[in-house]
């Protein structure tokens, strides 16, 4: 990338706010080079505060501004935000959406069909360097530009270009899945604590447990289930609590989760 590059986001909301944070600590983009806009105060001022860019409650400033636009509003804000841009918009400019749900037909005739779209599915791990990302890229997109959000998105992260009509299954899986693993975090925790660990302990406990699990999972190349049976000993422990977390149907509700949120984010861009 180079040290000049200029990007700027539609948006400073949290996933915003994430990603830009995140490309800044991974030195994709100079801070000085960053810039936001969002009609809320408290929006912008938590932007600047994470990422030391410059904000604005301008729409059109970014743009002209921006060599990238990362358009981060509201699934319902995204027309009014294209036809409010439309005419500072330039054919040099690459739009990406992280927009859950809003199509790329939609995000380019919003912009007119010539415009370089990109639609991405991050998720807020970006923050820390470990988002895992999905793209699609709209037919008048060059290989370049796709080779611009692969490095984007894997410089705070895993990321996979897909095709559009496999965007929606990744909100529900990546996209919300963040939220899923909390929950069982905090529930591993909860269940520590039942067992009488001190809260702090057990929270991290918990997090180090998910985070290593992961971890064997990424780097051994082995499949959940064999990695599974590697810790779980004939008429031990694990087996006792696989059994109740089987009696829980755990595995089916986070199908389940999966499954209902992509069916959400094919519904937003329906709508």
């Amino acid at each position: 990338m180079s040290d000049s590059l200029k990007i700027g986001f539609l948006g400073a909301g949290k996933m915003a706010t994430a990603l830009a944070r995140g490309l800044v600590n991974q030195k994709i983009v100079d801070a000085k080079h960053l810039r936001a806009s969002d009609p809320y105060p408290a929006a912008r001022e938590a932007f600047v505060e994470a990422t030391g860019g410059l904000t604005t409650d301008q729409n059109e400033d970014v743009v002209t501004q921006s060599d990238i636009v990362i358009l981060a509003v509201k699934p319902h804000q995204v027309e009014e935000a294209l036809a409010e841009v439309r005419p500072a918009w330039r054919a040099d400019k690459l739009l990406i959406s992280i927009a859950a749900g809003i199509t790329l037909n939609k995000l380019v005739s919003g912009l007119g069909e010539a415009a370089r779209v990109a639609r991405v599915m991050p998720n807020t791990p970006a923050l820390v360097g470990a988002s895992a990302s999905a793209y699609a890229m709209s037919k008048s997109a060059k290989a370049a530009d796709a080779a611009t959000v692969q490095q984007l998105l894997s410089a705070v992260g895993l990321a996979f270009e897909v095709k559009e009509a496999l965007i929606d299954a990744v909100t529900g899986l990546s996209g919300s899945g963040p939220a899923y693993v909390y929950q069982f975090i905090e529930a591993l925790s909860d269940g520590g604590v039942a067992a009488g660990l001190p809260r702090d302990m057990a929270t991290k406990l918990a997090a180090q447990t998910v985070l290593g699990a992961a971890k064997m999972v990424l780097e051994t190349g082995q499949h959940p289930g064999s990695l599974k049976d590697m810790v779980t000993s004939p008429g031990g422990t694990t087996i006792e609590g696989l059994h109740q977390l089987e009696k829980g149907g755990v595995r089916a509700a986070v199908m389940n989760a999966v499954r209902a949120a992509a069916a959400r984010s094919k519904e937003l861009g329906e709508s």
